[in-house]
């Protein structure tokens, strides 16, 4: 079954939806699945240098009041799904696209997924800049990732063009809002859904797809 998680790497939902897709696919061993990480930029306009957090997150809810309250719900979530969320340690606002860059690096080796997974511990939960191709790195590092060939490769010009492409095409698929999973190309779930929304939405399209086959 393929299946699109389309995502950022700065979106804390996104983390907490990945790890209850993950609890999901556990309850649905026999599923063979092929996952792939789709680029979603919710800031495409920051400067690659990022901008201050503090200032990104008055700007974007209005005030400490609000970013507490959307830090507290985000919080308690992950807690749930054993993500210890620590938005003090976040000082910068990151643009994206090389991270993105990044998970499509680590693709060619089959290491995808622990990327994703390192970038989000890395970013939430210690706080790394990853919109610094330095501290990137020093991630890559830590995951056994051959860091001079990732250094080299972010440094070029190697695969912009592919990540922003594909944001482009879940604009053009409808999408407004991320985390947003995509099975077979035909069902989609948007948010940080549950595992049993998630389980009902692979029965019915391995349901379709069985019955698809005897027809």
């Amino acid at each position: 079954m393929k299946i699109e998680f389309i995502f950022d790497t700065v979106c804390p939902w996104c983390y907490v939806g990945k790890r209850r897709f993950e609890r999901a696919l556990a309850q649905r061993p026999g599923v063979r699945v092929d996952i792939r990480w789709r680029p979603f930029l919710l800031n495409p306009d920051l400067p690659l240098d990022g901008i201050d957090r503090r200032t990104y997150l008055d700007r974007k809810f209005g005030g400490p009041a609000r970013v507490q309250r959307v830090h507290n719900a985000v919080a308690a979530a992950g807690e749930a799904e054993g993500i210890a969320f620590d938005f003090d340690r976040i000082t910068r606002a990151p643009n994206t696209l090389n991270s993105h860059r990044m998970i499509r690096f680590a693709t060619s080796m089959g290491r995808e997924a622990e990327t994703v997974e390192a970038l989000y511990h890395g970013y939430f939960c210690e706080g790394y800049d990853i919109g610094s191709i330095a501290e990137l790195s020093a991630i890559g590092a830590a995951i056994g990732l051959p860091v001079r060939d990732l250094e080299n490769y972010l440094d070029s010009d190697a695969d912009i063009a592919v990540v922003m492409n594909d944001n482009a095409r879940a604009h053009r698929l409808g999408v407004n809002g991320v985390p947003c999973l995509v099975l077979e190309g035909l069902y989609a779930v948007a948010g940080a859904q549950e595992p049993d929304v998630l389980l009902r939405l692979i029965d019915i399209a391995r349901e379709n797809e069985a019955e698809a086959a005897l027809s």
